[in-house]
């Protein structure tokens, strides 16, 4: 892998895509009057905060969040959530990560839903990077890019890294 750094969002367009993304995703569930917000740890939570501070500023819906928290490079779901995941019966949830890459994630932060009678669900991603080995796709997304697979993105999100926020490919 290269050491060769390529800045793609920076701390003020990280800002403008979380803003937009809120926006799309009170467009898609206006009729709905509360909204859970799935966080998969670290950063998608951190991302998945962000969202529910601006859905709380800009709307009147009850925003809530969850944290799922999960081993991403395991063959099998292993998850947990803060909170029991009995309280999203019958609601709307945008599952929240950081990067969609293959899209194991996602799929396995569906995993852990699909006992519980949802309403809709639906994806929030920072950066698509379009490599689906998963029938997954992002709903919601702040930048979709084209990258080989053996480039990887970084994020940075102030409140889990200490630096400012900012996206690079690596």
């Amino acid at each position: 892998m290269s050491s060769k750094k390529t800045l793609i969002l920076d701390k003020e367009q990280i800002k403008q895509k979380s803003i937009r993304i809120a926006y799309q995703i009170l467009e898609d569930n206006f009729e709905e009057n509360t909204l859970v917000l799935v966080g998969i740890a670290d950063r998608g939570y951190v991302f998945a905060q962000r969202l529910q501070k601006i859905l709380e500023e800009i709307s009147d819906k009850n925003i809530e969040l969850l944290k799922v928290t999960m081993s991403k490079t395991s063959r099998s779901l292993k998850a947990e959530t803060d909170q029991p995941i009995e309280g999203a019966k019958n609601k709307t949830l945008i599952l929240v990560d950081d990067v969609l890459n293959s899209g194991r994630t996602l799929a396995y932060g569906l995993g852990v839903f699909l006992n519980v009678p949802i309403k809709k669900m639906r994806t929030a991603v920072l950066i698509d990077r379009s490599h689906p080995k998963f029938p997954i796709v992002s709903d919601y997304y702040g930048l979709k890019l084209s990258t080989i697979l053996k480039e990887h993105v970084e994020v940075n999100l102030q409140g889990f890294e200490a630096e400012d926020d900012a996206a690079w490919l690596v």
